[in-house]
């Protein structure tokens, strides 16, 4: 080994004690560095688990928010007609929801049959919709609002042929055919529209 060789050794030798101030053994390095890398992969999957449950709970909120939202519009439109349905805008909203129908649908048809429950059905009892052609009666109003639900949203096999897969204005037509009251349509979507607006989360949020 010529002499600058020999110094270089003699250096790295000297120096690498002087950073580490023990001797290291290679297994460990690899060890410490392995359990390094397994933390920050942990602690980032936390992190991401941890923003998408936040996310996630932001997305229920304001959803709560709006379904409650919706019900108020409702139920203040019954009041402010002094009408017997006044307390059914949250059980209509949530009903819409689950059969993906306009949240005004319900209320809308409700008052165009019986003025919200004034002068529902005589023959039957608990049917503000006019259901069945007021051949129908429930033990409920809450019982009402799900059926006609559950029909104008296409989810019940023996009407889904009338229902499934229509606008609200093509629902409306056939629930009560123009042959049989000309603008029936025309005139629950007017209602729906004095209830409040479609979108209530822009109207709500704006």
């Amino acid at each position: 080994m010529n002499k600058n060789n020999l110094i270089r050794f003699a250096q790295s030798l000297l120096f690498l004690p002087f950073v580490t101030g023990t001797t290291v053994p290679m297994g460990s390095i690899l060890m410490n560095t392995t359990e390094e890398t397994i933390r920050t992969v942990f602690i980032q999957k936390e992190n991401i688990e941890a923003d998408g449950f936040l996310a996630f709970n932001q997305v229920i909120d304001q959803k709560a928010k709006d379904s409650k939202a919706k019900a108020e519009a409702i139920d203040s439109y019954f009041e402010s007609k002094d009408m017997p349905l006044l307390g059914m805008g949250m059980k209509m909203v949530e009903e819409a929801e689950k059969n993906n129908l306009d949240w005004r649908l319900l209320p809308a048809i409700a008052v165009r049959e019986s003025t919200g429950g004034k002068f529902e059905c005589k023959k039957v009892s608990n049917n503000p919709f006019g259901w069945g052609s007021c051949k129908i009666g429930f033990d409920s109003n809450e019982e009402a609002i799900e059926t006609v639900a559950r029909n104008l949203g296409g989810n019940n096999p023996n009407t889904e042929k009338h229902y499934d897969n229509k606008t609200t204005k093509q629902i409306l037509r056939a629930y009560n055919p123009p042959s049989i009251v000309l603008r029936y349509a025309e005139q629950v979507i007017s209602i729906m529209n004095a209830i409040g607006p479609e979108d209530m989360t822009l109207a709500v949020n704006s």
